[in-house]
């Protein structure tokens, strides 16, 4: 099977149709505004609005409100929800669409406890862990911390890049891989050629 991209903290529309013109199955929208790669409704709905069939939309967010949620819902047609703050597993559910659980791999994280906790998620995303920092560290973890067991349903981020995706997904065959600040000129605006030798790094990987 092979391994799913999805291209997060997408600001423009040029780089959600340069990520779906190179292969990409999905690409990210942040709703947590101290990101630089936040979106507002407005540019998120544009975004959207000229994505053709077949591509998720995944709409990421951070301790936000239910209310919050069911406002920007009712204005963007998300596919998927991605939790990256301290919410439970009941604030993940309840908002009528398949979530993810994002995992910040801090010393001590028992990931199969996680997994179990989170068992009504679509699936688990592992990123770094920094102090401070929800996500987008752009540092990479020790991937052999990961359960053999877990891999196959897992979303792989933390510190991928075009160049080191290939080894990831050898190492690891996770479901997917979630890739930001690894493709971008600068924090929001992303490089076409850095996102299509991503992907291009991702089959390489899936061929091995």
């Amino acid at each position: 099977m092979r391994t799913r991209v999805k291209i997060c903290g997408i600001t423009r529309t040029e780089d959600a149709l340069a990520a779906v013109q190179s292969g990409a199955d999905a690409i990210g929208l942040v709703f947590y505004p101290p990101s630089p790669r936040a979106v507002d409704l407005d540019q998120a709905s544009q975004i959207v609005a000229q994505l053709p069939p077949f591509v998720s939309v995944v709409g990421l967010f951070v301790d936000e409100s239910a209310e919050r949620i069911a406002e920007i819902l009712a204005r963007v047609p998300l596919g998927l929800l991605q939790f990256h703050g301290n919410e439970t597993p009941a604030q993940c559910g309840g908002h009528g669409r398949p979530w993810i659980k994002a995992i910040r791999m801090r010393g001590g994280v028992d990931l199969l406890a996680e997994a179990e906790r989170f068992a009504d998620a679509a699936g688990l995303l592992l990123d770094s862990y920094q102090p401070g920092k929800p996500g987008g560290t752009g540092s990479t973890f020790s991937w052999d911390r990961i359960p053999l067991e877990l891999a196959p349903n897992i979303i792989l981020a933390g510190g991928l890049d075009p160049f080191n995706v290939e080894s990831a997904v050898r190492q690891v065959r996770p479901y997917a891989v979630d890739v930001s600040g690894g493709v971008e000129q600068t924090k929001g605006i992303k490089d076409a050629d850095k996102i299509a030798a991503f992907i291009e790094g991702v089959k390489r990987g899936d061929d091995c």
